[in-house]
């Protein structure tokens, strides 16, 4: 089974009077991708518990997942609901590429090279989640949560949540991944190598850079900048958009829930 990469502006400049939005704003990965499996499947995320999660939320007619990166979530959702129609959908066309291979046996699943702030898809969506991808939360403690976007521009953001509203279906779940904090650590990847990350704050937010050294030689050197929004920033922005907050704990710990909101 082949599916079909659909190529729609994800690397064309987002550009308006006021304001031209690049590739880098928008947290592109081509740097990491032929090292994000290794990475990711070290420790990093519990796939088989997000997808816990999402199942939870019962059957669905339509799933999007933004910021679907090589595909790692998609797959474990596929093999659970083999009949469930998905979307994955991401800027960077190299991850796109290994999710590609990776979900060719799965014919309910097609993939879009996309950027979120010029969504263009041919159906809506009764559920939507992103985790680590586009949007998502971070939790220390007892202290409020705080959302985290790849995003590092004001209106980008807007833009994105606007085009991801026009996408869901009146009443549709929007889940958006909690995470712990951020912080600087290295450790020894399964295949030998030694990850690390660093952070540092910024007035927006903070920059996160990423390293894989094999021995003396650096493979992998990867910058990505993010903004941050309070809980009530967040949600301020959110329901300009028609996105309101369900306050629903998540047995699993792993996604805060919105609702769209019927027009």
């Amino acid at each position: 089974m082949h599916i079909k990469l659909r190529k729609i502006n994800a690397f064309n400049l987002l550009k308006s009077p006021k304001m031209i939005i690049s590739r880098e704003s928008m947290g592109d990965y081509t740097n990491m991708s032929g090292y994000y499996d290794v990475i990711m499947t070290s420790g990093y995320y519990d796939y088989k518990k997000i997808v816990d999660s999402l199942t939870s939320h019962g059957p669905q007619q339509n799933v999007l997942e933004i910021g679907c990166g090589t595909g790692l979530i998609l797959e474990e959702l596929a093999k659970r609901q083999p009949s469930l129609p998905i979307t994955g959908i991401d800027l960077t066309g190299p991850m796109l590429s290994i999710a590609q291979k990776r979900l060719a046996p799965f014919a309910t699943i097609s993939l879009s090279q996309q950027n979120i702030c010029e969504l263009t898809l041919d159906v809506q969506h009764e559920l939507a989640f992103s985790y680590g991808g586009v949007w998502y939360f971070v939790i220390d403690g007892d202290k409020e949560p705080f959302m985290v976007s790849h995003i590092a521009d004001e209106e980008a953001n807007r833009l994105g949540f606007e085009r991801l509203s026009a996408h869901m279906s009146p009443g549709g779940t929007l889940l958006l991944g909690i995470q712990g904090p951020h912080h600087d650590y290295e450790t020894t990847i399964s295949n030998g190598m030694l990850y690390s990350q660093k952070i540092d704050p910024t007035a927006i937010g903070f920059t996160k850079h990423y390293y894989l050294k094999d021995g003396a030689q650096t493979v992998m050197d990867q910058t990505v900048h993010y903004r941050t929004y309070t809980f009530d920033e967040a949600q301020a922005l959110m329901r300009g958009f028609g996105f309101e907050y369900v306050n629903q704990p998540d047995a699993h710990k792993m996604f805060l829930q919105f609702r769209k909101v019927a027009a």
